[in-house]
């Protein structure tokens, strides 16, 4: 089942996600902008947003834990987020990973096109990608 979560998401998210604070955790989860995937009961992983620019939706955290990773998990997460960002009337999607870490690969293969990078001291390349929401 993927679905927005609510309160009762946060004590198994803030057990996983270790890069957002429980204020700002909570007060996303309230704003709608965390989905949740799970297989009967079982966690399965999660989804963060917002909006870059205020105007483009943008994952800031995809997340499938390891022992469901490779089995069409993110892309079932994305594609649904992806309709109801295109439901909210955006026509672009945005996210980003850096440049040592597989999830490049992922995003090219679920249609996303590099946009840009943005490289921080001590830190490796940020790679941007975008994807049109209209086809």
């Amino acid at each position: 089942m993927i679905r927005y979560a609510d309160m009762q998401d946060f004590a198994v998210i803030k057990e996983h996600d270790k890069h957002i604070a429980e204020s700002e955790l909570k007060h996303i989860l309230s704003a709608k902008r965390v989905i949740v995937l799970y297989q009967g009961d079982t966690f399965l992983g999660w989804l963060r947003f917002g909006l870059f620019g205020d105007n483009i939706p943008f994952i800031n955290m995809l997340y499938i834990l390891d022992a469901y990773r490779g089995q069409g998990n993110g892309t079932k997460l994305v594609s649904f987020w992806e309709d109801e960002m295109a439901k909210a009337g955006y026509r672009q999607a945005f996210t980003s990973t850096q440049s040592n870490e597989r999830a490049q690969f992922f995003y090219r293969k679920i249609g996303y096109t590099e946009c840009g990078a943005l490289l921080l001291p001590k830190e490796p390349l940020e790679m941007f990608f975008i994807k049109d929401l209209t086809q």
